[in-house]
């Protein structure tokens, strides 16, 4: 006999889980670890569960329906707290927020943007002969291959802004010779400024949201039609998107741009750019590359 999906989207096996994640991660915060004083022998070890709602600030009834499972509201200062006292890492403190049915925070990597490990240069080297690029949560490059120094004439230590670059380097606009080409690159411009607003949502109180509010300022004084579409308010998640550039040495050049995630380094997005076939990039890079 089949068994028909819940609505509840399994939210008892949620609770249960939240339930026995508290308890063991309590059972193994001495009372020394939270500043108390141990207080003669225990039953169990770790933390009693008054402890814990008296050092996060919450109702002893309360953190005792969150430890059991019950259905009540949380909110994420509540959490927080919770998890501060538990000592949580990263880790655990999404974990945490997931079970309570709470979006969870993103990771935080603790490392500047531009602080990259040899294997993710690695990485974009690997790409080749194809361009590639990292980039920071605004969007600006910090480090690239051959490839996409040849083909966006990045140089060595430059700070370039993938979004100011679309909007204001003819490149991206001298390519949009027919109505064709300047539908598809209006689609495009849609596109990345939607998509470019859903990222800078992830982070609404990082640092990185006030150099991102400027890259916004910036770019309406300088594009009236980043200026138009910024105000449509348009969100789109990030995808694959197919673009055209004027190289000054080459010509036309069509790439499909794909952006990679690595759950390590949250705040960087990997932009892998393949060759279109048929267009005659794939041979013009190479010979970009050749010298």
């Amino acid at each position: 006999m089949t068994t028909a999906p819940r609505a509840d989207g399994g939210r008892p096996h949620r609770r249960d889980e939240l339930r026995r994640f508290l308890m063991t991660r309590r059972a193994r915060v001495t009372p020394a670890e939270a500043g108390l004083p141990a207080g003669g022998v225990r039953r169990t070890p770790g933390l009693r569960r008054e402890e814990v709602a008296v050092l996060a600030g919450v109702g002893t009834t309360w953190y005792q329906w969150l430890e059991q499972g019950r259905d009540i509201t949380v909110s994420p200062q509540v959490l927080d707290g919770v998890a501060r006292v538990l000592r949580l890492s990263s880790a655990e403190r999404r974990h945490l927020y997931v079970l309570a049915g709470l979006n969870p925070p993103l990771p935080e990597s603790g490392q500047r943007p531009d602080d990259l490990c040899p294997g993710l240069r690695r990485l974009i080297d690997g790409w080749l002969p194809w361009p590639a690029h990292i980039l920071d949560p605004c969007w600006n490059t910090v480090a690239h291959n051959a490839a996409a120094a040849l083909v966006w004439g990045f140089r060595p230590g430059e700070r370039r802004n993938w979004l100011a670059d679309f909007f204001t380097d003819p490149g991206y606009r001298t390519a949009a010779a027919g109505p064709a080409e300047a539908a598809r690159r209006e689609e495009n411009a849609r596109r990345l400024v939607a998509q470019f607003r859903a990222s800078r949502s992830e982070r609404p109180g990082s640092e990185a949201a006030a150099e991102v509010a400027g890259t916004v300022a910036g770019l309406c004084a300088l594009s009236g039609e980043f200026a138009r579409l910024w105000e449509a308010g348009d969100v789109r998640p990030e995808g694959q998107l197919v673009y055209e550039i004027d190289h000054p040495g080459v010509g036309r050049l069509c790439f499909e741009s794909s952006p990679l995630r690595i759950p390590s380094r949250p705040d960087l997005t990997i932009a892998v750019h393949n060759p279109v076939p048929g267009t005659g990039t794939a041979e013009k890079v190479e010979r970009l590359l050749a010298g």
